[in-house]
């Protein structure tokens, strides 16, 4: 059975000016989300900056999500790393915490073989009973899973049900939908590709996108999974140039720029990521009013 059906947001951690966290923003943040039809909240993945904070701040936020969401929707932890035995331990704690799946990054840096993904990968499925979402995104981590690998994962651990896939490669996606059963779920990692990726068989998505415009990648999905295909394709299109706004620089930046013009919260940043530049803003800001979004 799927984790979730829809939309997921891979939600941001706002910080307060000193860098610390903002509780009290990241609760609004979650609150609105869930009350505007998001289907699940990622916590602690690319977007929340979980690289940047330290272990025990890391289990803080899921702790914290966990509570604050009070069962309303499924809560995904991020629980990967690049050594096998801290994403263990990062697993073990968010179980603890209840999170209610884990979303586990490809080890970056390292750029383990595929036999190397298939040990590090059923190692940390070994550490929790909860389902375990893979993560492929080479483009950040320098290490591509193969549709193979993904497919042996899924046959040979139980409770790995999926992989939120930001290849891009709708080659190797196919062909890894081709090795799986309809119980396999797909996630689009890109948002300006949740479409094609539904075609293809997919789920649904976890989204940057859902920061700004929650209800409509709700719909986006669900559209699709009802046979509203057109109605799936034109919501698609239409939010095409602010997908672009939000990745015109490194994600979470525009993210959190978006979440500030919107309100939520400061837009501070961990090093070494920075705050939006200027010319950036202004392109991100008129998307936002083009939409209604900001006023």
């Amino acid at each position: 059975m799927a984790v979730f059906k829809g939309s997921a947001v891979a939600i941001i951690t706002p910080f307060n000016n000193d860098g610390s966290i903002n509780f009290e923003q990241f609760g609004a943040l979650i609150d609105y989300q869930i009350a505007h039809k998001t289907d699940a909240i990622v916590v602690m993945g690319t977007t929340g900056e979980a690289s940047t904070l330290t272990h025990e701040e890391h289990i803080e936020c899921i702790r914290f999500c966990v509570e604050r969401v009070a069962g309303r929707v499924p809560v995904i932890a991020g629980t990967g790393s690049n050594c096998t035995e801290t994403a263990m331990y990062l697993t073990k704690a968010a179980d603890e915490a209840g999170a209610d799946a884990m979303l586990v990054v490809t080890p970056y840096y390292n750029k383990a073989t595929q036999k190397g993904l298939i040990n590090h990968f059923t190692m940390i499925a070994g550490s929790t009973e909860k389902p375990i979402i893979l993560y492929n995104i080479p483009g950040r981590t320098g290490c591509k899973m193969s549709p193979d690998t993904v497919a042996k994962l899924y046959k040979d651990v139980p409770n790995i049900v999926g992989v939120k896939d930001a290849t891009g490669d709708f080659s190797e996606i196919a062909k890894l939908m081709s090795m799986v059963d309809e119980e396999f779920s797909l996630y689009s990692g890109n948002d300006d590709q949740i479409v094609p990726m539904l075609a293809l068989g997919g789920s649904g998505v976890i989204s940057v996108l859902a920061h700004c415009a929650p209800e409509e990648t709700h719909e986006m999905v669900m559209s699709f999974l009802n046979g509203d295909v057109k109605r799936a394709k034109e919501l698609q299109l239409k939010y095409i140039p602010l997908i672009k706004a939000l990745f015109c620089e490194v994600n979470p930046i525009p993210a959190k720029a978006a979440c500030q013009m919107m309100g939520f919260c400061g837009s501070t940043m961990r090093a070494p990521l920075t705050e939006m530049e200027e010319d950036n803003q202004v392109i991100l800001w008129n998307e936002l009013r083009k939409l209604d979004i900001v006023k």
